[in-house]
């Protein structure tokens, strides 16, 4: 049990005592009201409860804290409860119990802010899913960094988690890939073949049609033109996706599946998707095409599902894709990113999913806002290589993949960012990412520096010695992070994580500034030395669910 949660259990355990004695008035206890307080004078924590209770007590707040106050076991971890108006009870913490938090980070190690491992929710992270008829661009990479992020966050909440990228490889815009790819090889031959009127033109595919034509020759000339494009456009279709999963890598972002779009039409899916969708009266034909009726449900609109020539829309193989994920593969929960592009897509999905029989507040779709990147002040609109939109490969040379990874988080998915390329590279305590990594660098050669100096061991440290303002600072700094855990899974914002490895890694500047590790006082260094390994560990967490290196020398 984290601290937080152990005291809220104090406080209702007080409120129960408080009751039973005829102290208090009947009456449910609030849930949850101890926090941290803006001003570390009033204590560690604070609750609220007191003020939250008076209305359905109809005592007033101070009376309330006066009844509960005294009943709060104090136990190991509490050292003081005192009253303050106009109903708080601010909490603090035995120093020594603080002391001791050193010695079980360490203990905890790469596990240290994990949540017990039997929560075991069965939860799918799906994000990305470009359609692979081109290369990963900047705007793909923010909801690559958000979702691979909060899938580590899950796993270490206790979740059984599966990452998963979608491969639209049916419909309209596959066919009009496999065309162009086709143009671009007859022309890669010396044909001469235009491309289709929406096709694809980007320097990319010119690529691959000349790769392609010298690998294979003029072979696919030689064959009925549906065939040849079939075939290629196989070929193309696996290139693609070769190179958006080695971009995708570039940046530390991987998948446990990725899921085919074709499979929903292979294996009966799309056609029991459609059936149930029939047999539940979710279903019109109108002007030659069928229809979703999803206003019925609550959504502005109702949908297509098949053209009038017979095609399925994209949302048709959406409808079929997570009746696959909620009823085939068991899914308790499902987590969508999607890029801003498809907000308007929200209510439809979220409808249709309760019209095959799942309740909607089981799916969560998040929106990652669009990203503009800036470099010296002025806006980068195009690639400097080909003057086309900017590709991650691109950004991830530039830049590396910690700066993408950081920046892309650091703001709430909703927000719009911009990501300055110039801040990203520069190696000084402005760049968020070389402040963060040199903290930990630092702390690893101060490690380093102990052993030279012959300091093989301190196992032996009493910790009861870090007794400075600084030191304690930079623990209850550490405790923070199980809780901010905790928080990030129920809440899905792992936004949060960059700042608060930023606030620990100030923590951890502030306090070598002011306090010398290695000393001639042997016990203090040894104290000293095993605050730098708790340090370091929380430290490392920190990077490690972010996707970031944890660098030994900078």
């Amino acid at each position: 049990m984290f601290i937080k949660q152990l005291l809220n259990q104090r406080l209702r355990d007080a409120f129960a005592a408080a009751q039973a004695q005829g102290l208090l008035p009947e009456g449910a206890v609030p849930e949850d009201t101890v926090e941290r307080p803006q001003n570390p004078e009033h204590g560690d924590f604070a609750s609220t409860l007191p003020m939250k209770a008076a209305r359905t007590l109809r005592m007033a707040p101070m009376k309330i804290a006066q009844a509960i106050a005294p009943l709060v076991g104090k136990g190991a971890e509490i050292a003081e409860v005192a009253v303050a108006p106009p109903g708080f009870l601010n909490i603090r913490l035995h120093q020594s119990w603080l002391q001791r938090q050193v010695e079980a980070v360490r203990r905890e190690g790469e596990r240290f802010g994990n949540a017990p491992a039997d929560s075991g929710e069965k939860v799918q992270v799906e994000f990305v899913s470009v359609n692979p008829t081109g290369p990963i661009h900047v705007g793909h990479a923010r909801g690559a960094v958000l979702g691979s992020t909060l899938a580590n966050v899950l796993d270490a909440a206790g979740y059984q988690v599966s990452r998963e990228y979608y491969v639209n490889d049916a419909g309209t815009q596959m066919d009009l890939f496999y065309r162009s790819l086709y143009v671009r090889y007859q022309q890669a031959l010396g044909q001469a073949a235009e491309l289709p009127p929406e096709g694809y033109r980007g320097q990319y595919l010119a690529t691959l049609g000349q790769q392609l034509a010298q690998q294979h020759g003029d072979r696919y000339l030689h064959l009925p033109e549906r065939e040849a494009v079939g075939q290629l456009g196989a070929i193309g279709l696996e290139e693609m996706l070769a190179a958006i999963r080695a971009d995708l890598e570039a940046i530390r972002v991987t998948f446990d599946i990725w899921f085919r779009e074709r499979t929903l039409f292979a294996d009966g899916t799309y056609d029991k998707a459609m059936g149930l969708l029939r047999d539940g009266g979710h279903v019109e034909q109108r002007e030659g095409a069928t229809w979703f009726t999803s206003t019925r449900l609550g959504d502005d609109r109702d949908s297509v599902l098949v053209r009038s020539a017979g095609t399925p829309t994209y949302f048709a193989s959406d409808a079929a894709y997570h009746y696959n994920k909620f009823k085939a593969r068991g899914f308790e929960r499902v987590i969508d990113i999607w890029g801003a592009d498809h907000q308007g897509h929200v209510n439809r999905v979220k409808a249709v999913v309760e019209a095959l029989g799942t309740d909607p507040g089981r799916l969560t779709i998040i929106i990652a806002q669009l990203v503009t990147l800036r470099r010296k002040g002025e806006v980068v609109r195009a690639s400097k290589r080909t003057g086309e939109l900017v590709t991650l490969r691109e950004l991830v040379e530039e830049v590396g993949p910690d700066a993408c990874r950081y920046f892309f988080l650091a703001r709430s998915p909703e927000a719009q960012m911009e990501f300055d390329l110039d801040l990203a590279v520069q190696q000084s305590q402005e760049n968020p990412v070389y402040y963060l990594q040199y903290a930990h660098a630092r702390i690893a050669g101060i490690l380093r520096n102990a052993q030279e100096r012959g300091i093989q061991s301190f196992e032996d440290g009493d910790v009861a010695l870090l007794t400075a303002p600084e030191e304690l600072d930079l623990i209850r700094r550490l405790l923070e992070l199980p809780e901010l855990m905790a928080s990030m899974a129920r809440s899905l914002e792992p936004h949060h994580l960059p700042h608060y490895a930023l606030e620990l890694a100030t923590a951890f500047h502030w306090f070598y500034d002011r306090c010398r590790v290695i000393t001639e006082d042997e016990a203090l260094t040894k104290a000293r030395l095993k605050l730098m390994d708790a340090s370091r560990v929380g430290l490392a967490r920190c990077l490690s669910l972010m996707g970031m290196s944890a660098p030994e020398r900078m």
